[in-house]
């Protein structure tokens, strides 16, 4: 627990020192321009990664296909997407990574084998 807890103290005293080291290299306007781009580019990106999975659950789902895959992708464009939202360099790129369909294809499949690990060790019992 404790080691959570400096995690998510850590990360925000980071990215400050990112923009503030960022802003002495390319300066004060070129920061804000960029935080302001990622964010646009991180609401575009969503809400059309989120349009593209939500389409093909309904086609999985009609079509009488359980969709397993759409479903994690959902969660990771989510994810994502709140990441986004999260003022930060590096939670900017972690949330697009998370966007990217073909980033996000291999986060899922390191997230499935790691599941089925934890199935296979007993850590996640699924009734």
């Amino acid at each position: 627990m404790l080691k959570w807890i400096f995690i998510f103290m850590l990360i925000p005293v980071t990215e400050i020192l990112i923009y503030i080291q960022l802003g002495k290299y390319i300066g004060l306007p070129a920061v804000m321009l960029l935080i302001l781009g990622t964010g646009v580019a991180g609401v575009i990106l969503t809400r059309q990664q989120g349009f593209y999975i939500l389409t093909r659950v309904r086609a999985d789902l009609q079509s009488g296909v359980v969709p397993r895959n759409q479903l994690l992708d959902g969660l990771l464009v989510l994810t994502g997407a709140i990441m986004l939202l999260t003022p930060g360099l590096l939670t900017d790129l972690t949330g697009f990574s998370f966007l990217i369909p073909f980033t996000r294809y291999h986060i899922r499949e390191f997230i499935k084998k790691r599941l089925r690990k934890w199935i296979n060790e007993g850590k996640i019992i699924i009734y």
